[in-house]
C-alpha cells in the first residue's frame, strides 16, 4: 500500500533529521544551518542589519530550526529605537555597556551580564557614548531577528 501523497514520510521518519534541504531564513540576509553544518565562523558568515529601519546593530545570524542567534554590534552612541518582536530575546553582552529600557525600566548591562526581553515586550537600548557594545543575542524562531518598530 501506497502513502498517503500529503504526507511524504511514515509516522517513523518523524523523528528524524530535518530533510537536506533547509527551509529558507525567517530573516533577509541569515545563514540558515542546514543537515551536517555544525560550526559556523561568525566573522565570515555574512553582515546584516539587526533592525534596518530601527536600529544599528549589525554583525553575524545565523538560523536554525528553533533558534536565531546573532553576534551584533553597535557603534558607540548608537542604538535601536523603541520596537518589540513577538518572540523573546536574550542579549549577552561581550564588550561595552548596554544602556536599554525594557518595559518602562532602565537597565545597564557590562561585559558578562545578560539581558531578557520576553516577547512582545516595547523595548529600545543602545551603546553608551564612550564605546561600542558587541553582544550575542538569541531569539526563538517564531519571528525573525528584526522587530517591529513602536
Amino acid at each position: 500500500m501506497s502513502e498517503p501523497a500529503s504526507s511524504g514520510s511514515s509516522g517513523a521518519a518523524s523523528s528524524r533529521a530535518p530533510s537536506s534541504s533547509p527551509a529558507a531564513a525567517r530573516t533577509p540576509g541569515a545563514k540558515r544551518a542546514g543537515p551536517g553544518e555544525y560550526l559556523f565562523e561568525l566573522a565570515k558568515v555574512n553582515h546584516i542589519l539587526g533592525g534596518p529601519d530601527y536600529s544599528t546593530a549589525a554583525g553575524a545570524c545565523v538560523e536554525g530550526d528553533r533558534m536565531i542567534v546573532g553576534l551584533m554590534r553597535m557603534a558607540a552612541g548608537t542604538g535601536a529605537a523603541p520596537h518589540s518582536h513577538p518572540n523573546e530575546q536574550w542579549i549577552y553582552i561581550l564588550e561595552g555597556t548596554f544602556r536599554a529600557t525594557i518595559g518602562g525600566v532602565p537597565v545597564e548591562a557590562g561585559p558578562g551580564s545578560l539581558v531578557y526581553i520576553p516577547a512582545g515586550t516595547l523595548h529600545s537600548g543602545g551603546a553608551t557614548a564612550d564605546g561600542d557594545v558587541l553582544f550575542f543575542t538569541v531569539k526563538d524562531a517564531s519571528h525573525s531577528l528584526h522587530g517591529i518598530k513602536a
